[in-house]
């Protein structure tokens, strides 16, 4: 047990020192980190222990993995916002998109009440189309009404970005879980989007949390099943 500790004690350090220098612009994107077998060194653990703690980094859009390559950093100060990386990806593939506002209120969500225990959430709900004007994604971001973002359904959001906005009310997720299914619009949405009612589209739930377990963020997408797509790796590598 006192073996498992220790190994496990390093390995979140080895997690925290690299997430501290990616987030404070020390590793930039697209900078590479240190080799496996440096950073094994360097922490006195397994290789095995060091793919596990680039393996949460990566759940965390910090850094991602390229098989006989190395890690690179991914993150550059929104990686809350995953549509704002969804937009960069497009424009960087000659497709940009564009992101439309269509509302903040305050609202009532069962789930997360009897989850977090929040009588009322902020409700961000955007709406992103490609060159063609054409939809491809609709999603409503669910907040907690703490601090400055109680006020969002009056200020709106700060430098117009969800990102700064849950930064400037000191919210920070540590972990969180994502659910991805399939799903037929229904006439409302499929008219925001532009198809037809009916039409499959992926429907993705991702839930971010603070260090106490508390609501960060939970985001509910549909996205363009042409558009997008999601990797998940298992295994030893």
């Amino acid at each position: 047990m006192y073996m498992y500790d220790r190994v496990g004690g390093k390995k979140r350090q080895l997690v925290g020192d690299l997430a501290n220098l990616i987030r404070s612009g020390r590793l930039a994107r697209g900078d590479r980190l240190p080799g496996e077998h440096q950073l094994a060194e360097k922490y006195q653990v397994s290789r095995g222990t060091v793919r596990s703690a680039l393996s949460e980094l990566q759940q965390l859009e910090l850094i991602a993995t390229h098989a006989g390559v190395g890690s690179f950093v991914t993150f550059d100060g929104v990686r809350l916002d995953q549509g704002a990386g969804w937009a960069r990806a497009f424009a960087e593939q000659g497709s940009p998109v564009t992101t439309e506002l269509l509302g903040i209120s305050k609202t009532e969500n069962p789930e997360l009440a009897e989850r977090f225990g929040l009588e009322a959430v902020i409700s961000v709900r955007r709406l992103r189309r490609d060159d063609q004007g054409r939809g491809v994604s609709l999603e409503e971001a669910f907040v907690p009404p703490q601090g400055i973002l109680a006020d969002l359904p009056e200020t709106g959001l700060v430098d117009d970005s969800l990102t700064a906005s849950l930064r400037a009310a000191g919210l920070h997720p540590v972990n969180g879980d994502q659910w991805i299914g399939t799903g037929q619009l229904n006439t409302a949405d499929a008219e925001l989007l532009g198809r037809e009612p009916g039409e499959l589209f992926l429907r993705t739930s991702l839930t971010s949390l603070d260090a106490e377990g508390g609501l960060v963020e939970h985001v509910v997408s549909l996205l363009d099943p042409a558009r997008f797509q999601f990797h998940l790796t298992f295994g030893t590598r």
